[in-house]
């Protein structure tokens, strides 16, 4: 049975969730996986609440989808959580990356939720871009996060995308400190959490 993984990305429109699920599918292809980034076609005006879709595996895959029962769920934008249920449909185990500058302590899951990477991704970008551009950083985070993409891969990936509003060299520093950045946990089923080395 091949490894299929789903995965869901939050943000807001105006934010490159969309080109950050492009760019993650691309560092996932160029580590030898097969990927397929779904983009949501729905109210994406500027600030809304948006999502887009990935699947990936270790085999070709079909289904094109959105992702309604993700096992990974990544949110660029501290704030979407308090209007979309960004849990919703989560498979047992799952791993969050959440942008936040708040303590594990301060944060509740649900049960779904194994493993969190927690990173001030506000806070590093805007001592990149003067701006509060999170995707590259996330991303960097979702690789520390999951180990499932190398943060190698996500540059390479980076370099072959177009931006509109930042160089390529931000774009790779806000990846890399979206990596090392990152703090990680595996949540016990005790109540209590374990940071990840």
């Amino acid at each position: 049975m091949p490894d299929l993984h789903e995965l869901r990305i939050h943000g807001r429109g105006g934010q490159g969730a969309v080109l950050a699920c492009s760019i993650l599918a691309q560092a996932l292809i160029d580590d030898g996986k097969h990927a397929v980034s779904i983009p949501s076609f729905g109210f994406e005006r500027r600030g809304a609440p948006v999502a887009a879709f990935l699947r990936f595996s270790d085999a070709p895959i079909r289904a094109m989808t959105n992702v309604y029962h993700p096992d990974c769920v990544i949110c660029i934008d501290p704030t979407v959580a308090k209007t979309v249920d960004i849990y919703a449909g989560m498979k047992a185990g799952g791993t969050v990356v959440l942008t936040t500058k708040s303590a594990l302590d301060e944060l509740k899951f649900p049960d779904s939720v194994a493993r969190v990477g927690l990173c001030d991704a506000v806070g590093i970008a805007l001592s990149i871009y003067k701006r509060p551009v999170t995707n590259a950083i996330m991303l960097g985070a979702f690789a520390r996060t999951s180990g499932l993409v190398s943060l190698a891969s996500l540059k390479e990936a980076l370099q072959q995308m177009e931006f509109r509003d930042a160089g390529l060299s931000q774009n790779l520093t806000a990846a890399e400190r979206g990596y090392n950045e990152t703090q990680v946990y595996d949540l016990a089923k005790v109540g209590h959490a374990a940071a990840v080395a």
